[in-house]
């Protein structure tokens, strides 16, 4: 059922709490009847620990669907935008994207404390530190890391001049904008003096390369936010966590696709979340980049900067939540969190500097 500190069963309960619940039993059920969503009561089970964006599976009668919404305010400014992300998945859906279909958004602060959406929840495989029987073969294995560049593809020849996806963001600038951004999101939640995070921001700026073509981007493309049938070979079912997604620059999703990408013989780090990938009949880094070029045919030579970027970015953003960690809010994710993220972020800072020796 969840972990009882995270959910509150009526909203006088809720407001009891020193901590306000990620979940409030009375209240969902409320916007669930007004939407047609199943009836009676609720049954609730969190899915994963993220420290991030939560989600939960609920069912009643008629309806088995997943909620998710941002983590407990405050949130930073132009993040876990809930409506957003739905809005991102509706418009991708007819153009051929496979995406949980949305059910209801609920940008009413005053149910759950944040905007969340429902979608429908798919019975399938998210690999992380094990493979499924079905794809542990030599030849589903490398099936699978060839599904995963495939579909990245897919996503990257979706017309980014289309009506409805061009709304979602401004390519122009984009690389700029990013460090620029995040180089104040340090600024403002750093907690701690890591003099790399401004060395690499000057490094990244000093050495922006041109983006050759504009894209629908992702932002945060890995095997984890990937889910696979449960039965017959490597094929995605679904492409979950659309809450970075924008347009710009589409080698920034391939830069973190491979940084991120766990891979035998290399340093690893704690955004290697799919650490199954260093096993053999995997593609490796250097194969999944060849495949995606294969239909794209851009200058690659730069790669070695998204990937120093994208672990630039990750030590930020973990630091973030490190910080929160520290302030005593350790009800979001693992207890053993804050240790891990104190080394944690230090070495993808020096592995963002190990990219960045490679240009």
């Amino acid at each position: 059922m969840g972990r009882m500190q995270d959910v509150a069963m009526t909203q006088a309960e809720a407001e009891r709490m020193d901590t306000p619940p990620l979940l409030v039993v009375e209240r969902v059920e409320e916007f669930l009847d007004a939407a047609g969503i199943g009836t009676g009561p609720l049954r609730w089970n969190r899915i994963g620990e993220g420290a991030s964006n939560v989600t939960f599976r609920i069912e009643r009668s008629g309806a088995d669907v997943v909620l998710r919404r941002g983590p407990r305010p405050p949130l930073p400014k132009s993040t876990h935008d809930m409506v957003r992300e739905a809005h991102i998945q509706q418009v991708l859906s007819p153009l051929g994207i496979p995406v949980p279909k949305i059910l209801a958004v609920c940008a009413d602060t005053k149910v759950l404390g944040v905007p969340f959406y429902v979608m429908t929840f798919l019975d399938g495989d998210v690999i992380t530190d094990t493979v499924p029987a079905h794809l542990d073969t030599p030849g589903q294995r490398r099936a699978t890391s060839e599904a995963v560049v495939d579909m990245l593809v897919r996503l990257h020849q979706v017309d980014p001049g289309h009506s409805d996806i061009a709304v979602i963001g401004h390519a122009e600038g984009y690389l700029q904008r990013q460090v620029a951004r995040f180089a104040g999101l340090w600024d403002m939640g750093a907690t701690r003096d890591l003099p790399q995070v401004l060395e690499l921001a000057r490094w990244l700026e000093a050495n922006r390369p041109d983006t050759q073509q504009a894209a629908l981007i992702h932002g945060d493309y890995r095997l984890g936010n990937l889910m696979f049938h449960r039965e017959g070979p490597a094929q995605v079912q679904a492409v979950l966590d659309w809450e970075m997604a924008t347009l710009g620059d589409p080698l920034a999703d391939l830069g973190y696709l491979t940084a991120t990408y766990a891979q035998a013989g290399t340093p690893g780090t704690i955004m290697e979340l799919t650490g199954v990938t260093a096993l053999p009949g995997y593609l490796t880094r250097e194969e999944l980049a060849r495949r995606y070029n294969e239909s794209f045919g851009l200058d690659l030579s730069a790669l070695p900067w998204y990937q120093g970027l994208a672990l630039w970015k990750a030590a930020i953003f973990t630091e973030a939540i490190y910080s929160r960690w520290k302030q005593g809010e350790k009800g979001d994710g693992d207890p053993g969190l804050g240790a891990l993220l104190e080394q944690g972020v230090p070495r993808l800072l020096e592995a963002a500097a190990g990219f960045a020796a490679l240009l």
